[in-house]
């Protein structure tokens, strides 16, 4: 019989890990996160959304700014930066999927519905699941949302996992990243990873053994075509719009737009591309078109926000918006 390697205590994994989790805040909600090093951490990309920063709440309950350095929707993590690190801050080792084992203990660590900051979980890994490319560490560790983005840790306290997913209308059947991807990500700016790491076994396509939609999977699906339908009428405003923004350029504006738009009128959402002045008479026309990519804006926001509370993933909607060329940076400004 091989020897089992000792176990820590889930007090002790507790106590050595708390100061490193933080709860994640965007204007679009909580989450969590964690320090792999003074100035860096780890999360879900789904819980940065689109933002360039986000603020993150220590155990201290002192609030600090951090840059969204690096994401990866396709896997669902994120890298963050904090630009004063401290030098005392503790951090999180990782380890490897291959290191972890079925059957062992397991503590999760996050920020449950947002507000219940460094609540602490424990409970077994269950099974290591595929989906598509992505590795997962099933686990009956309780997790909720504003869980997303912290650590699932193995009994000796270093990080296999980032908590993700709850299968809604279930007990005990939650899901987190393996780490590796986070750690590929690191290391070479992708998550997807060059090799299946050693021991792996066990590929599946659905969550349930019969095949069937989760609740979850229904949620997501029917959230999806709305998704695509909000999109398309969106994608045939911004098609008018083109249209008017042409004409106006041609006679109504006195100067030019810098820079380089899959559509013209996205010069309004980037400060310091509109140089000049609307032409004498034309003021209406400029005040007009700003109103109607302001609520271009605001009904994308929405079907955003609508999209990603019904789990459709982060990697599908891009795309999508890049389908209808509505994929554009300075909707987040």
């Amino acid at each position: 019989m091989s020897e089992v390697p000792q176990q820590a205590s889930v007090e002790d994994i507790a106590r050595q890990a708390l100061p490193a989790v933080v709860t994640v805040e965007t204007d679009e909600g909580r989450g969590s996160a964690f320090f792999i090093a003074p100035d860096r951490l780890l999360t879900n990309a789904h819980v940065v959304g689109r933002n360039a920063w986000v603020r993150l709440k220590g155990q201290d309950g002192k609030d600090r700014d951090a840059t969204v350095e690096r994401t990866d929707s396709d896997f669902d993590v994120a890298v963050l930066r904090v630009s004063s690190p401290k030098p005392d801050q503790p951090v999180l080792r990782l380890a490897s999927l291959s290191d972890a084992r079925v059957g062992e203990q397991v503590v999760a660590i996050g920020s449950p519905l947002g507000v219940l900051q460094n609540t602490v979980t424990c409970g077994v890994l269950s099974g290591f699941r595929k989906m598509g490319s992505t590795l997962l560490i099933q686990t009956d560790a309780a997790l909720n949302p504003g869980n997303s983005g912290g650590p699932l840790l193995d009994d000796r306290g270093a990080v296999i996992g980032i908590n993700s997913a709850v299968i809604r209308g279930t007990q005990g059947l939650n899901f987190a990243i393996a780490i590796d991807h986070g750690r590929s990500l690191l290391d070479h700016g992708s998550a997807a990873l060059k090799a299946m790491p050693a021991g792996f076994v066990g590929t599946v396509q659905n969550l349930t053994p019969d095949g069937t939609p989760t609740e979850s999977d229904q949620q997501r699906d029917a959230g999806l075509k709305l998704y695509e339908a909000r999109l398309a009428q969106l994608s045939r405003y911004a098609d008018s719009l083109d249209r008017a923004w042409s004409q106006f350029m041609a006679s109504g504006w006195d100067g030019k737009a810098t820079g380089s738009y899959d559509r013209g009128w996205y010069a309004l959402l980037s400060p310091g591309a509109m140089q000049g002045k609307p032409v004498l008479g034309y003021e209406q026309d400029y005040a007009n078109l700003q109103t109607a990519v302001t609520q271009v804006k605001s009904r994308l926001d929405a079907a955003e926000e609508d999209a990603r509370q019904a789990g459709v993933y982060p990697g599908t909607r891009r795309d999508l918006r890049h389908q209808y060329r509505l994929d554009y940076p300075g909707w987040d400004r």
